[in-house]
């Protein structure tokens, strides 16, 4: 796995206001924590630390110089604006090279499920536990050809090599179900429009039909 280097800068200005004044200058407010140290303020390059994120994923390993010191961390919390996608903040978590940690692994759906089969995501993450320095990218699962009433479980996601799931084994990841006909899905509308208080217009169809029928009893 490789590591990206950022140099960052200590913070000693903190609040709104200075977290305004330092994206503008086209950093991101950070700190970084863990074994022990003092919470450390500091500030990243922005487009350096985006690049990290496109293309090492959301456990980077990132190595950060500060003051001319390197320290290796992995991010544990980004924080973006909603709508400009802009990094607000980041926690940045103190690791050692060989030691272990637990992140969460994005599980990836590829191929495609047996005809008249509809896949159900239920977990879009497994915790692994994994070498700090080492850690695995997103697991693939192929569902070609799965069908309805198989499922897939924790347990059953081939593990990278050195990986630890710690997910509950039995948990549910991927569902298969039939896949609604289209008789279902006109009563499911049907259904739906009923309990919203929603009459259907009688089609013209069913309206000629109606005006044919001949009339029975006193209308007659």
């Amino acid at each position: 796995m490789a590591d990206f280097r950022l140099v960052a800068e200590t913070r000693t200005e903190f609040g709104k206001g200075s977290a305004r004044r330092t994206r503008r200058a086209g950093r991101v407010p950070a700190v970084m924590y863990g074994h022990g140290q003092d919470v450390v303020h500091l500030s990243l390059p922005a487009r350096e630390f985006a690049a990290a994120l496109r293309n090492g994923g959301t456990n980077v390993l990132l190595t950060v110089v500060l003051d001319g010191e390197e320290q290796l961390a992995l991010t544990k919390a980004v924080q973006r604006d909603p709508l400009t996608r802009v990094h607000q903040h980041v926690d940045l978590l103190v690791v050692r090279r060989g030691e272990k940690t637990t992140v969460d692994v994005p599980v990836v759906i590829v191929g495609e499920a047996a005809p008249d089969t509809v896949s159900n995501h239920q977990l879009n993450s497994v915790s692994l536990e994994a070498d700090a320095t080492n850690l695995p990218g997103p697991i693939e699962v192929d569902i070609t050809g799965r069908s309805a009433g198989q499922g897939i479980t924790a347990g059953d996601l081939q593990l990278p090599a050195g990986a630890t799931l710690i997910t509950d084994p039995e948990a549910l990841v991927i569902g298969f179900l039939g896949a609604p006909t289209a008789a279902q899905l006109e009563a499911e509308l049907e259904e739906a429009e009923a309990e919203a208080g929603i009459e259907r217009e009688e089609s013209d169809a069913a309206a000629e039909a109606n005006e044919g029928t001949p009339a029975t009893g006193d209308d007659a």
